[in-house]
């Protein structure tokens, strides 16, 4: 590999001299093609015998060479990592996939032009991580790392990718994640170009991504969200108890007389009475507390039960429901209250005010 490793002590200017003397033989760069690259490093734009290569702009720094000094024969890792993408087969259609594919295929492009800064082993460094990702599962992420010689270049063409990146169908659209993933490549591709002060290739590189991106909507549109699975019912109980209270307008029994609150809750247990095939048959049953006379109570707990059968059957509720829908009166109680104060005995006794529903399963059914 032939790159110069800095000399301790001494300022990091070697790369970037010789690049400052081929321009200087070859002509200065077009300060406009260079403009268009809105370059963020400021020192890559520096020129000149007293350019000075800083680690913003790219030093090898000792924790760079002692990664990559040691990556020979890298046309063969590249053949490797291609086996290895390969072999992964349907795993490697996704974003992280075709990531991988496109750092490779930028290392062999570079590796091709005899590119000796170092970008093809970082390409290849790159390539390898999101691979091992792959086999694994483990450790995959999106983020594109700061690179040695990589130049930060088009701010809006990656605030573009991140916009695409964000819509709600591309995890779901492969197309459009392919299309993403290669041109962050591409995009720091380009930088790396800049970084060597090819402004002209960088520029070249950067049209092709926006002729590219111009399709992204094309892509997402050809991926709709998923349908979310219909929502599972929750199994109905085989008693439905309702408050009358809640139910039935003080003193009333008769369907007019059911409230608002009332109306809401039957809609739902018709709703769920209609969509099941599991149910027999359904028993209504009224209840008053041990308020009144007999008589009383008896009169007005059966006129509910039979008003919350028509009620239903209003509702398309077909399967039979019991004919002689019976009120209990004061049966059955479920309190056990012995307080005088007349308003806290009504209160206490509001759970034996009730309407119970009563679901008889098909033989077989759960």
């Amino acid at each position: 590999m032939n790159f110069v490793t800095p000399v301790p002590g001494k300022d990091m200017k070697y790369s970037i001299l010789v690049v400052a003397l081929a321009a200087a033989l070859t002509g200065c760069a077009n300060s406009a093609t260079r403009d268009q690259l809105n370059i963020q490093d400021p020192t890559v734009l520096q020129s000149g015998l007293n350019a000075q290569q800083s680690v913003p702009a790219g030093a090898a720094v000792k924790q760079w060479t002692d990664t990559y000094t040691p990556m020979n024969h890298r046309g063969d890792r590249l053949d490797a990592l291609q086996t290895r993408l390969d072999k992964l087969g349907a795993a490697k259609d996704n974003y992280f996939g075709s990531k991988a594919q496109c750092w490779i295929n930028a290392g062999k492009e570079e590796y091709a032009l005899h590119d000796n800064w170092g970008f093809v082993e970082e390409a290849i460094g790159e390539a390898s991580r999101l691979t091992g990702s792959l086999e694994t599962g483990n450790g995959l992420t999106p983020a594109n790392p700061s690179l040695r010689t990589v130049a930060t270049l088009r701010p809006d063409l990656w605030e573009q990718l991140s916009k695409i990146s964000a819509d709600p169908r591309f995890p779901h659209c492969p197309q459009a994640q392919a299309l993403i993933a290669c041109s962050e490549v591409e995009l720091m591709h380009a930088g790396h170009e800049a970084w060597t002060r090819a402004y002209g290739d960088a520029n070249k590189r950067v049209e092709k991504i926006q002729s590219q991106l111009a399709h992204s909507d094309q892509a997402l549109a050809s991926c709709t969200l998923p349908i979310p699975p219909a929502p599972v019912p929750a199994p109905l109980p085989e008693v439905i108890s309702l408050s009358a209270d809640a139910l039935f307008v003080f003193d009333r029994g008769d369907v007019a007389g059911i409230k608002t609150e009332g109306r809401r809750k039957l809609d739902e247990i018709s709703a769920q009475l209609r969509g099941t095939d599991l149910i027999e048959k359904v028993e209504i049953s009224g209840y008053t507390d041990r308020l009144g006379s007999t008589a009383y109570n008896l009169k007005l707990s059966q006129q509910r039960a039979n008003s919350v059968k028509q009620y239903l059957q209003a509702k398309g509720v077909t399967m039979p429901i019991d004919a002689q829908a019976r009120g209990y009166g004061k049966a059955h109680p479920g309190t056990d209250c012995t307080m005088r104060d007349k308003d806290a005995l009504v209160h206490c006794l509001q759970p034996d005010r009730r309407v119970e529903i009563r679901l008889v399963g098909k033989s077989g059914a759960h």
